[in-house]
């Protein structure tokens, strides 16, 4: 598959790098991209992969993959592994593999330097009268009563924090910066707290101290010699932080930190908390659901990689916080999939047809195109027996209007690649139900229009002997509300649930050769949509996705 575009686009970043290396500020460009291993990647990393990868492509620098794994009882190896495969299924290749775990005794030197030059002092108040001693944004903090303890003891209390010598939350180490800095986050922030009771997936029980998110980073960064840290808009008011922790150690290498607006889509959440949420209490099945936004839920869904890499590049980057519709992930889908996906006919809702010209016990080969707008994808043989199946929303006995094109009793349709049939009489069970369709063909048909009359509709059908039953899962949006947790109307974001999210057809039917078809491979079923191959879908058991509808009819 090839990208829907081949134009790099511009954005502020490249800017700030371009400027810089003609400035000779750097020989090379170094990113990373660093997520924690708590739950699985979302559409919102996509962007950030995307991002990080694509400039050091762009400017044939590298691109580390950092786990930031310094809170060990919400992160495991799962997710470790599930993130590895999405960057790579993504399309890319990180020049290095890392885990901030593996810097844990040079933090712990460096949080000791800090120490020495009294500029980090061990703390004893409890969280809640940290809260109370940090101040407001109007009104400045109070020092700690721990902050003028003297370096000598700080180290000590220190190396005992190491050696497991305190409970948990009794203790913690703070930089020394300043109780009144209008900015919350230099207000003597925590470099390190104590964690009893937590086997780490890297270091097992090695440790029981460990570095906070914003001491850890900066220095991460440092060591790898990274010099653009893309971060999201969140971290804006942490970047004098980033800035502090590494002037004030003896390291070299200070990273630019650049901040860029998170992707915010609607119809779902992209909180990770959220997300967490839905999985632990049951409301999908899993990370890997086909209507959540996790790149592992997009691929089981049968989205492509083309496709994400495409949206990432459409939405763009900028400062500015903003709201993606969800008609253009769509769209990008469509698109891709209008290329290479090849064709096939599935009903399903099925009602029985039964031709009742045509000879029993035989059947035809017609050839069908794999794909209108490709001949290079070749044809296949869809056979027609006398009894087929159509979709039951493609016959009406009396017609609505002028426009309906479908199949009307007494009337005429075409069967798509195949003949004209009119339906001569209808069939019900006992409570009035349509149970089947008596049909005749004219033979004079194929592959032509009869002369005497225009046959206005072609609607698509399979062979009741030469199809297959399968499952169906009709996958739409998760969320009925564009914006669910910024609405203020309901108590609990969760009451915008969509009921319909997911809708089964369990008595489909599908043409015979999408038995041969593999795990997540994408077809367009005619005038369906964009269906692939369902992961738990196996032996003798067909399930199908929807991916993504023909054209957006949400809310039509």
């Amino acid at each position: 598959m090839s990208e829907t575009t081949n134009t790099v686009p511009g954005n502020f970043i490249r800017t700030i790098i371009d400027e810089e290396l003609a400035a000779g500020k750097h020989d090379k460009v170094a990113t990373r991209f660093p997520p924690e291993p708590n739950g699985y990647l979302h559409i919102g990393h996509a962007k950030s992969i995307v991002l990080n990868f694509g400039i050091a492509s762009d400017y044939q620098g590298t691109c580390n993959l950092r786990f930031d794994d310094t809170n060990p009882h919400k992160e495991n190896k799962e997710f470790v592994e599930a993130i590895k495969k999405d960057v790579e299924w993504l399309g890319y290749k990180w020049d290095a593999l890392y885990f901030a775990s593996d810097y844990f005794e040079q933090l712990y030197g460096f949080a000791v330097e800090l120490i020495e030059q009294g500029k980090a002092y061990v703390c004893e108040l409890n969280a809640e009268q940290m809260r109370e001693y940090r101040g407001t944004l109007t009104e400045p903090g109070k020092e700690s009563p721990y902050r003028s303890r003297s370096v000598e003891e700080n180290l000590e209390l220190f190396k005992q924090m190491r050696s497991g010598d305190f409970e948990d939350g009794s203790k913690v180490l703070r930089a020394k910066i300043d109780m009144a800095a209008p900015n919350l986050n230099m207000r003597d922030p925590v470099l390190y707290r104590i964690r009893h009771g937590v086997i780490h997936h890297q270091t097992g029980a090695e440790w029981v101290l460990y570095p906070m998110y914003d001491f850890t980073h900066p220095i991460s960064d440092a060591i790898e010699g990274i010099t653009h840290s893309l971060c999201t808009l969140e971290f804006e008011d942490h970047r004098p932080l980033y800035d502090w922790v590494l002037d004030n150690i003896s390291i070299e290498c200070h990273p630019r930190q650049i901040e860029f607006s998170r992707l915010n889509l609607q119809y779902t959440v992209m909180s990770k908390r959220k997300l967490t949420q839905l999985v632990d209490e049951n409301l999908v099945e899993g990370w890997s659901d086909p209507r959540m936004p996790t790149i592992a839920g997009l691929r089981r869904r049968g989205y492509t990689p083309v496709a994400l890499r495409e949206f990432a590049k459409r939405i763009g980057v900028t400062k500015s916080d903003n709201s993606i519709e969800m008609e253009l992930l769509e769209a990008c889908i469509r698109e891709d999939l209008d290329r290479c996906a090849p064709r096939r006919m599935a009903v399903l809702n099925p009602l029985k047809v039964t031709i009742t010209n045509y000879p029993e016990g035989e059947s035809e080969e017609l050839p069908a195109a794999n794909h209108p707008k490709d001949e290079s994808m070749g044809q296949r043989p869809v056979k027609l027996t006398r009894e087929v199946y159509i979709d039951r929303d493609d016959f009406i006995e009396v017609r609505p209007n002028k426009k309906w094109k479908r199949l009307v009793a007494g009337e005429e349709v075409r069967l798509r690649n195949a003949y004209v049939i009119r339906c001569d009489e209808v069939i019900k069970d006992d409570s009035g139900e349509i149970v089947e369709l008596k049909c005749s063909y004219d033979p004079d048909t194929l592959g032509a229009n009869p002369p005497d009359r225009k046959i206005k509709g072609v609607i698509h059908w399979v062979s009741a002997s030469h199809s297959e039953p399968a499952e169906v899962r009709l996958y739409d949006r998760l969320l009925d509300h564009p914006a669910p947790d910024a609405d203020k109307t309901v108590e609990d974001w969760k009451q915008h649930l969509n009921a319909n999210s997911l809708v089964t057809c369990e008595n489909a039917r599908v043409e015979a050769s999408l038995v041969d078809a593999t795990a997540g491979q994408q077809f367009q079923f005619e005038r369906e949509g964009y269906f692939c191959r369902d992961s738990d879908s196996g032996g003798e058991r067909l399930i199908f996705n929807r991916v993504v509808t023909l054209r957006d009819s949400w809310g039509k």
